[in-house]
């Protein structure tokens, strides 16, 4: 349960907003910065030392009165706000210098490795977005079904299945204005046969469903959400405020990408996968305002590993009046720390292909073989078939099948056999001598 904070009065009101008289102490002032900067809730401001003669009460009712004056309005019938940082300033101008022609667009990159990496990220998402929902595997195992596109042998595994499939349509559709009926689409992509009522996937609930967040370590419910009449009306606002109409007042689209995530989860219109479809609903509205970069960042994976202070931020804003600042910060930081991410990999792959060129020197492997020996020395028991490398490499299955036979007719790999159709490939006996490179 979120602690209720202090509230203020019009008598504090008064006395705060007089003559700027919530700045009137510049040490207050430094925790009041602190407090914003982190869009910290009163169960964290409690504890700040605060100056002689400043109770804590008192600091988290001047940084509310901070909050009030830098509020920002948006989808007003919803009544919801947020205040708008000077740290949400900085991060929206470095989110639009990165996300749109960034980074990535002046590094040497080629786009055969470009499309590994957007294949690698898409199901790294796939992966962590379902699991928060409860998808019981390992990363491993789960991307090895999308790269070899087996078939899901349970829940867990469809639902990853699911999640990727859904992220590819949506990078199909960024363009396509969105409806009711493509909200419930990505729904039923979604969440298609991991339903406990199949006839679920893709409706809103009812009031007949009773639906309710619970905390089962807390034994106590968490989120009721609105009555469920309400959310047809709320289904065509959001696909209203999603396709920029009606709008009053401007909003950074970063912003209004996390807004949307909010409210699909603070609404929940459907009976189960509505964090699934709240995420994806943020990657499409992303992509759609043209921030590419999205497509290579794992956000869902940097939020599974904040999983608590995920939840906490959908609380805080509820308890403190559907102040999102709260949702908004938090999102802010994964956006941050999932580009950082990008970039770690990116320059730890490019490391790994630099380590696989060194193998150029046998003087009969191209630049995919060396990246095809260098898969094997890493992982010795590797399997790999033509399909694999077609997925891996972006390549023709005729490519992918010579690549292979080059290597066994130099003696590095080995052909076994699954079935009278079916090849696969494993390291030939002499693999070690013969990569072997001269000194």
């Amino acid at each position: 349960m979120i602690e209720p904070a202090p509230q203020l009065t019009q008598k504090d009101l008064s006395r705060l907003f007089l003559n700027n008289g919530y700045r009137s102490n510049p040490e207050m002032n430094v925790l009041i910065d602190k407090a914003n900067d982190g869009y910290e809730y009163w169960d964290t401001v409690k504890y700040k030392k605060c100056p002689a003669g400043f109770s804590p009460e008192e600091l988290w009712k001047r940084v509310k009165v901070s909050r009030i004056l830098m509020t920002a309005y948006t989808w007003g019938k919803y009544a919801v706000s947020f205040g708008f940082t000077n740290k949400m300033q900085r991060l929206c101008h470095e989110f639009d210098m990165h996300f749109g022609q960034g980074w990535m667009y002046h590094t040497e990159i080629t786009e055969e490795n470009k499309s590994q990496y957007l294949k690698s990220s898409l199901m790294e998402e796939a992966i962590y977005s379902s699991m928060m929902e409860g998808a019981a595997t390992t990363r491993k195992v789960a991307k090895d079904m999308l790269r070899k596109k087996k078939s899901p042998r349970d829940k867990s595994q469809q639902m990853i299945v699911n999640n990727y499939k859904t992220i590819q349509f949506i990078s199909e559709q960024k363009d396509t204005p969105l409806t009711v009926e493509l909200l419930m689409q990505v729904h039923r992509l979604m969440t298609e046969k991991t339903l406990k009522n199949e006839e679920d996937a893709g409706r809103f609930r009812t009031n007949d469903d009773n639906i309710v967040v619970y905390d089962v370590m807390a034994d106590e419910t968490v989120h009721t959400p609105p009555k469920a009449d309400d959310i047809p009306e709320f289904a065509k606002d959001l696909c209203d405020y999603f396709n920029d109409k009606n709008i009053t007042s401007y909003v950074h689209p970063i912003i209004r990408g996390i807004i949307i995530h909010f409210m699909i989860g603070f609404y929940h219109p459907f009976v189960d996968g509505n964090g699934r479809t709240a995420r994806a609903l943020f990657y499409w509205y992303m992509l759609k305002e043209g921030y590419w970069m999205t497509e290579y960042l794992s956000i869902s994976r940097v939020i599974a590993k904040s999983k608590k202070s995920y939840e906490k931020a959908y609380l805080y804003a509820e308890a403190d009046g559907l102040d999102l600042g709260y949702f908004i910060n938090y999102n802010m930081k994964v956006l941050e720390q999932a580009y950082r991410e990008l970039k770690e990999y990116i320059q730890r792959k490019q490391a790994e292909r630099q380590t696989a060129n060194t193998y150029l020197r046998l003087g009969y492997v191209n630049q995919r073989q060396a990246q095809i020996i260098q898969i094997f020395v890493d992982d010795p028991a590797e399997i790999l078939t033509v399909k694999d490398l077609q997925e891996r490499f972006s390549v023709s299955p005729t490519t992918a099948k010579l690549d292979l036979v080059n290597l066994v007719n130099h003696g590095l790999l080995k052909e076994i056999a699954f079935n009278k159709v079916k090849k696969g490939y494993v390291i030939g006996e002499d693999f070690k001598k013969k990569i072997a490179l001269p000194k």
